[in-house]
């Protein structure tokens, strides 16, 4: 009997070695994804393009305004008026150096001419009773400031200009006698202008402006040297 147990025993015992021996748990092996790797690189930067190097040049032009603002320095009499006036110019120069893209600074001269008949309140106002002229010569340091743009061709810019006036002024009768002796008029000459320069070429072109001073409207050819 106890033969028959100790068998049963060790039966037993082999079996529950061979099933725990047989018998395990396998974890499931975590996957890993390995992206593949791209290098990010960054978008090539476009070029900017590059102003050409700017080059001092010595500008000249030369115009013609109207209508002459000088008219307004005639005398005014209290027994006559003025007929139709007649007006030659201004006609004006300048030359200035443009040390930089925005900037350049010179002389700005001006011619003008003007004559009005005078007529008396009692006449018939056919013959005047006398004839009064004025001609000016002005000079005026001449500051031009440029408004940038994305052309060449076009120009804009602020003119600021200020200097002195040179008058010769006569009233004169029909056989040519004074008939006033009058102080000459202000001495201060000025011209502020808004205008473009239009740039046929790097050398030559044409300007238009407009202001107040010497003259409301200007136009005439400009020249790069």
């Amino acid at each position: 009997m106890k033969k028959l147990i100790t068998v049963l025993v060790a039966l037993f015992l082999i079996t529950g070695l061979t099933s725990q021996a047989q018998y395990y748990r396998v974890r499931p092996r975590t996957q890993v994804r390995i992206r593949p790797q791209y290098s990010r690189q960054a978008p090539p930067r476009r070029p900017v393009p590059q102003k050409p190097q700017f080059q001092p040049t010595v500008n000249f032009s030369i115009g013609y305004g109207f209508p002459n603002l000088d008219k307004n320095q005639l005398a005014v009499f209290s027994n006559s008026y003025k007929g139709s006036i007649s007006q030659t110019g201004p006609i004006n120069g300048a030359v200035d150096y443009q040390f930089s893209r925005n900037m350049s600074i010179g002389v700005l001269g001006t011619y003008g001419k003007i004559s009005v008949p005078y007529y008396d309140y009692g006449s018939d106002g056919k013959s005047p009773s006398f004839t009064g002229s004025l001609e000016n010569w002005s000079l005026m340091l001449n500051i031009m400031s440029y408004i940038p743009t994305n052309t060449r061709q076009i120009e804009p810019y602020l003119r600021t200009a200020i200097g002195i006036n040179n008058w010769k002024q006569s009233y004169l009768d029909a056989s040519g006698n004074a008939m006033a002796q009058l102080e000459d008029p202000t001495q201060l000459a000025y011209q502020v202008s808004l205008g473009t320069r239009i740039n046929l070429s790097k050398q030559a072109g044409f300007f238009v402006e407009a202001g107040y001073g010497k003259y409301i409207l200007n136009g005439g050819l400009t020249l790069k040297f």
